[in-house]
């Protein structure tokens, strides 16, 4: 739960016009301030949630394309030798198994933030967005990965048993 509470706090911010939310997936640079406790609380609940399923989403929905996918390639034969299909089949099967599932997420999310907000609460928040540095560091460290993924695929196709 660090993670997703160091998320949840990341939105929250203290500006002139009072404390505010930024709410992920909203137009950059626009927050609303929060009127008390409670409604920050509730703010607090309702993003915990989100972010609890996007998590879940991404990660059970990887592993479980990932052995479909794997599952369907042995079964289609010589997946060594047909890189391509491979590729296709595990793209096509976590775009099914992830995306439409955190796509519908994604509509209930944005029908439900309104619910939390009002046009009169709409202020300009100053400085960096929240969670900039994060995604820049997010961002650097999966093309690290990409980058070693790509060396260790790049090995162990140019030596061949």
């Amino acid at each position: 739960m660090g993670l997703i509470d160091y998320t949840v706090n990341a939105q929250f911010r203290d500006e002139k016009a009072g404390r505010v939310g930024v709410f992920p997936g909203d137009r950059r640079g626009r927050g609303y301030v929060v009127k008390s406790e409670l409604e920050e609380s509730r703010i607090r609940s309702f993003l915990k949630m989100y972010f609890f399923a996007h998590i879940s989403i991404i990660v059970l929905g990887n592993f479980l394309a990932l052995e479909w996918s794997t599952g369907l390639n042995h079964e289609l034969g010589r997946p060594a030798l047909h890189l391509y299909r491979a590729m296709g089949i595990a793209a096509v099967t976590y775009f099914v198994v992830t995306g439409v599932p955190y796509w519908l997420l994604w509509r209930a999310y944005k029908k439900a933030f309104v619910s939390f907000v009002s046009p009169e609460d709409e202020v300009l928040v100053s400085g960096r967005r929240a969670g900039g540095q994060r995604i820049f560091v997010f961002i650097a460290a999966a093309g690290l990965i990409l980058l070693g993924l790509g060396v260790l695929l790049a090995f162990a196709v140019s030596h061949k048993p």
